[in-house]
């Protein structure tokens, strides 16, 4: 279904900007179609600029406080706000668009596969560029489309079930690696909830609203409802059913959790949301929401501990060779 909204969007922009083409030269008498066109695309991307600029600026509403040693100096917001808006517009127009997938299977394949889970209102084609890198180190991966978009998150509980199933089936090991986007990190919480942690070695978050985000308040859907946090950071409160699902996990369950978070994203605010207790915390700096999987570092950071879960599985079970 996002697949086919994200090519109905990249459809409705081209149809305006030619509207735009039109009205110059029919109205403003411009003589140059491709400087007319140009200017109704430029009209278009600055439509575009506007809503990554408010999603910053309505974060700013229950933002949590940097640490010292993560504030940024204006050339680096300046380069903040260009990557995401750019890696905004790569998802939006292109790898959400074309390039989902459910499995890639890697050449002389080592160590566990992986899962991928994508966030709120994306699919597949998300993890494009985080696919690539994952092929190159000869990690196997599949990945999951959320539908229905707007159900409980309860509900791709058994979805993921199905793929854990059939990724450990089909690549003969006992346990795999989840790696998760925003959303998909508590549809990860929600599956262990129901189904335990049999068929997991480790689950890396990357910018999880594990306590909420007040930008969840503007979404619509049952998921964005459970997402939702009230309140200025430190004085708010999450919904009751990030209560429960918190109430629902031990140490045990919190120690397999790697969470990677960017203290300036502007989608999870506050940002500290994404600090999950018990877990494994990386704190980032300068890293916006949908850049987070494209990010080289975050990349890095995940292959790595990818490896890491696939030796500890190694020098417990034996070998997992693929």
């Amino acid at each position: 279904m996002i697949t086919r909204i994200t090519r109905l969007i990249i459809a409705v922009q081209l149809l305006v900007a030619l509207l735009i083409c039109i009205a110059l030269i029919n109205i403003w008498h411009v003589n140059n179609v491709f400087a007319a066109f140009t200017v109704g695309i430029g009209l278009v991307i600055l439509i575009r600029l506007t809503i990554i600029a408010n999603n910053f600026f309505i974060s700013l509403r229950y933002r949590s406080v940097a640490p010292e040693d993560f504030r940024l100096t204006w050339k680096q917001v300046l380069r903040l706000f260009a990557t995401e808006f750019f890696a905004s517009m790569l998802s939006s127009h292109w790898t959400m668009a074309f390039c989902s997938f459910d499995k890639r299977i890697a050449d002389r394949p080592v160590g566990l596969p992986a899962l991928l889970i994508h966030g709120y209102g994306c699919n597949s084609g998300y993890w494009h560029s985080m696919s690539r890198l994952l092929l190159s180190e000869h990690i196997t991966h599949y990945a999951v489309d959320l539908e229905p978009v707007f159900a409980d998150i309860d509900e791709y509980a058994p979805l993921i079930d199905q793929a854990l199933a059939q990724l450990c089936r089909e690549t003969g090991q006992e346990k795999a690696v989840i790696v998760a986007h925003s959303m998909g990190g508590l549809v990860a919480r929600a599956y262990i909830r129901k189904y335990g942690t049999a068929r997991i070695a480790k689950v890396i978050t990357l910018g999880t609203p594990h306590r909420g985000t007040g930008l969840a308040n503007f979404g619509t859907g049952l998921n964005s409802q459970q997402m939702q946090w009230q309140g200025r950071a430190g004085q708010g409160k999450a919904s009751q059913w990030l209560e429960e699902l918190e109430a629902s996990e031990d140490t045990a369950i919190r120690s397999l959790f790697v969470s990677i978070y960017s203290h300036h994203d502007n989608i999870i605010s506050p940002q500290t949301s994404s600090h999950l207790a018990g877990a494994e915390n990386i704190e980032l700096a300068g890293i916006g929401h949908v850049s987070l999987a494209m990010n080289p570092e975050v990349q890095k950071i995940v292959i790595a501990q990818i490896k890491l879960a696939s030796q500890h599985e190694a020098s417990a079970h034996g070998s997992v060779s693929q």
